[in-house]
């Protein structure tokens, strides 16, 4: 039986280059800031990554709001003002 041989295409495909422009500066040290940690979809990795986030960095104010559905919860117009910062983790 002679050796058969399979072709097939790379699903990834090529993606083109982008631009890409920050939203607000960054911030030169996270040392005293409030950072808010919102947090949707399924919890089985968001609950290690909020332990993991507050072990690393003790020193940020961290704010954390969860939702477990399929949107974030939005920050209230006082949280706005407050926040230096947001973490966006969203997992299904």
């Amino acid at each position: 039986m002679a050796e058969k041989v399979y072709k097939c295409l790379n699903p990834v495909g090529t993606q083109e280059p982008v631009d890409t422009y920050p939203l607000a500066p960054r911030l030169k040290t996270l040392d005293g800031k409030t950072i808010h940690l919102s947090i949707c979809g399924e919890p089985d990795i968001t609950i290690p990554l909020e332990k993991r986030l507050k072990g690393d960095y003790p020193n940020i104010n961290w704010t954390v709001k969860k939702s477990y559905g399929t949107y974030p919860v939005k920050l209230s117009e006082e949280e706005r003002k407050t926040t230096d910062g947001v973490i966006l983790g969203v997992c299904w």
